[in-house]
């Protein structure tokens, strides 16, 4: 039996890194979070030692280190916000033990190089979330691309929205600073798997970017995606908003739905089976889709380049930064 720390006990993802450490035959031997609000706590570990301070937790972990307890800690699991990451990824290995870190890993491709450093340092391993890769879908139409003509580019249309309240904009997670932007924040896994299935990433181009939606066009070694994220509930498309429904979630190749809105709830146990087992997901992994949010984080609105998304058409979205309406057509799947 493995023993597992959390840092970000309070947030929306960490019951579900609870249920899956708790589902693998775990145990979870201490929490932090600044806030208190983690009732949450005992339906998986009641006996967790919990801390609202850093240096209290930090404290604990090291007394057990020290004495070689039987607690001593295996496993961090990081859940805390996103700018956070790289510190706290950095604790964790240098407390000794492996970290499990959420999405996105860090905010920067350079933060990476400076990790796989501490990782040669300490011993310790970092290993990352990377959800939609064990998503069995996910993994059938990798499979059905490699197994497909080498020269081939797939039409791909990617919609994500997610709604949310005035809290968003008022929370760290519209802070770009802190969680860099929306692509970073709610895409950063999508663009992963696009990576994860259509091969190196070739280009990039930006035609939407505000706090609250954001649309662009890639090109991949065997895929042209043109992407669309938003928080704003008004882009749910009216037959969902109708049934109650906040979130919209759409993939097609070359024109086929890839269903794959199933299975969401167990990807993390998933995702913590094949660590433990591992085959894990490291830092390499993670770098073409941090360069991908880095690089739409920082980009310049480029409306004359690439194929624009449906949705900036059909709702004619202003360009953020130019203030004239996307009258151009979009491209229908092949």
């Amino acid at each position: 039996m493995k023993n597992f720390a959390l840092i970000g006990a309070a947030g929306y993802i960490a019951p579900r890194h609870m249920a899956a450490i708790k589902a693998t035959g775990h145990r979870l031997v201490a929490a932090l979070d600044p806030n208190d609000s983690v009732g949450i706590i005992d339906s998986h570990f009641p006996q967790a030692n919990f801390f609202t301070e850093f240096e209290r937790f930090d404290r604990h972990l090291d007394k057990l280190r020290r004495a070689n307890s039987s607690e001593c800690i295996d496993y961090v699991s990081i859940c805390s916000p996103n700018y956070l990451h790289d510190s706290h990824i950095r604790f964790a290995l240098r407390s000794g033990a492996d970290a499990i870190c959420e999405k996105p890993l860090v905010l920067n491709p350079w933060n990476i190089d400076g990790l796989k450093e501490i990782e040669q340092d300490t011993g310790r391993q970092v290993h990352t979330i990377l959800q939609l890769r064990v998503h069995p879908a996910i993994q059938a139409l990798r499979e059905q691309v490699r197994q497909g003509r080498r020269d081939t580019r797939h039409e791909v249309d990617l919609s994500y929205i997610t709604a949310r309240g005035q809290w968003y904009g008022r929370s760290w997670k519209g802070d770009v600073k802190k969680s860099g932007g929306i692509a970073t924040n709610i895409g950063v896994h999508f663009f992963d798997m696009l990576h994860f299935v259509f091969g190196e990433l070739q280009e990039n181009v930006v035609h939407l970017s505000t706090p609250y939606k954001a649309a662009g066009y890639l090109e991949y070694e065997h895929a042209r995606v043109r992407w669309f994220l938003s928080v704003d509930v008004d882009d749910v498309p009216d037959h969902a908003r109708e049934r109650g429904q906040r979130t919209w979630r759409s993939i097609t190749v070359d024109g086929t739905e890839i269903e794959f809105s199933g299975g969401f709830t167990d990807l993390h146990q998933k995702s913590y089976e094949e660590i433990l087992a591992g085959r894990g997901f490291g830092l390499e992994e993670n770098r073409c889709a941090i360069s991908t949010v880095a690089a739409i984080r920082n980009a310049a609105i480029t409306p004359q380049r690439g194929e624009r998304h449906p949705l900036l058409v059909s709702k004619n979205l202003l360009l953020a930064g130019t203030g004239i309406p996307d009258m151009l057509p979009a491209a229908s799947a092949q």
